[in-house]
């Protein structure tokens, strides 16, 4: 018989208030992301886009990857970091749940990213998503990681 596979149960795991993190960043030229940052492209508002987007996107995380449980999220928030060539989309999640939230806070910044690339894309080729990450992450059984410090604390 072959071995069963499904998604991780969770029961008997207590409902703890638990946060995740993450950061997708999405490069272009500087022109470009100047636009983004003083809404200055001939589409709608990008922030507020990316913002609305992303938030549907982390609450839609359990229809989109499959071992994902669907999970009662308390909050979702962005929060844009610019530099000359790039602007860093953070997605904050926080849920009180049996498990963490550190998918739907990963779909929501890289929805984000691409909401901004589909933004721009008639305006310039260069632009790329490069990296989408989990920064930090706290609550359950191990308590609280920061990417940065290589670990838990």
């Amino acid at each position: 018989m072959a071995k069963r596979k499904g998604t991780v149960d969770i029961s008997r795991k207590p409902a703890t208030l638990r946060r995740a993190l993450a950061e997708s960043t999405l490069a272009a030229p500087a022109e470009v992301i100047t636009a983004i940052r003083d809404d200055d492209l001939s589409k709608a508002d990008p922030l507020a886009t990316a913002r609305a987007a992303g938030m549907l996107a982390a609450k839609a995380t359990p229809s989109l990857v499959p071992h994902c449980h669907p999970i009662a999220v308390t909050t979702v928030s962005f929060e844009f970091e610019f530099s000359e060539t790039a602007v860093a989309i953070r997605c904050d999640v926080t849920a009180n749940d049996r498990t963490g939230p550190e998918m739907e806070a990963l779909v929501g910044a890289a929805v984000a990213a691409l909401t901004l690339y589909d933004m721009i894309k008639g305006t310039t080729r260069d632009a790329r998503i490069v990296e989408t990450r989990l920064i930090e992450k706290e609550g359950g059984k191990s308590g609280r990681w920061h990417a940065e410090g290589g670990g838990d604390e």
